[in-house]
């Protein structure tokens, strides 16, 4: 385990740019709208979020985009909208040179908060 790596969400923000600060606060805070019961973490060595136990987003910075995980489903669901970035299973990296689509990540989380809900009722 890396002793330099974050163990909250704040000091993994600290440790980027200001303008990239700008914008992972700003997914962040989209996250949390979205999904204001979620806890947060640091998961995979990035900001993670859970409902229920259960993992909901994750994201991350790089040099060159920011990365949003929300689990396979998240990204089935919104393929369409999705198809214009690179992805990979699970995962999309939206460029640090294009705008950042907000409210698609708010729509995701906000099926990614449904769903996980779901399945919080079927184990019951």
């Amino acid at each position: 385990m890396n002793p330099n790596a974050p163990s909250t969400t704040d000091e993994y923000i600290a440790s980027f740019p200001d303008d990239i600060q700008l914008i992972l606060n700003k997914v962040r805070a989209t996250i949390r709208q979205a999904a204001p019961d979620a806890e947060e973490s640091i998961g995979y060595g990035m900001p993670a979020y859970k409902l229920k136990g259960k993992p909901l987003v994750y994201f991350a910075g790089y040099k060159g985009h920011v990365g949003f995980y929300a689990t396979p489903s998240g990204h089935t669901e919104f393929a369409k909208e999705l198809s214009k970035y690179k992805q990979g299973k699970g995962s999309v990296q939206f460029p640090l040179d294009q705008p950042i689509p907000y409210d698609l990540i708010a729509q995701i989380v906000e099926f990614r908060v449904i769903e996980n809900l779901e399945k919080g009722k079927k184990k019951k």
